[in-house]
């Protein structure tokens, strides 16, 4: 009886240790365009955009002087580091000595929409 026990307790812990964590998703492949909270691979990093800070771009239907930015709050995760860093639409950002870029963002401007945090796509790549 005790043999079953043991077993039976054995079979139960190791399922438990199987299950993920919550909020744990898996990272995109490299190449993806990412909503927000959803992490992609971008070489040997992995790239979470977690909070607009700033989308000033000019809407594609309108006429500006100046063509606006984005600035996203992202967490980048590396061989051995863990930063969170706030990177800009088209600017490098290096950090433990590796180099990426925010390199668009999706959907375009309007002026006839507003765009919902939902919507928002990024794409990273390696530089």
């Amino acid at each position: 009886m005790k043999a079953v026990f043991a077993l039976s307790a054995s079979a139960l812990i190791g399922a438990c240790t199987m299950v993920p964590p919550p909020n744990s998703t898996p990272p995109q492949p490299q190449g993806y365009a990412v909503p927000f909270d959803v992490p992609v691979r971008v070489g040997d990093l992995v790239v979470t955009p977690k909070k607009m800070v700033e989308d000033s771009r000019c809407p594609m239907n309108a006429r500006c002087v100046w063509a606006g930015r984005v600035v996203v709050t992202a967490r980048i995760v590396g061989p051995g580091f863990s930063d969170t860093a706030d990177l800009t639409l088209g600017e490098p950002f290096g950090t433990n000595g590796k180099m990426l870029a925010l390199v668009s963002v999706r959907p375009e401007k309007t002026t006839q929409a507003e765009i919902g945090p939902r919507d928002y796509r990024f794409a990273f790549e390696a530089r």
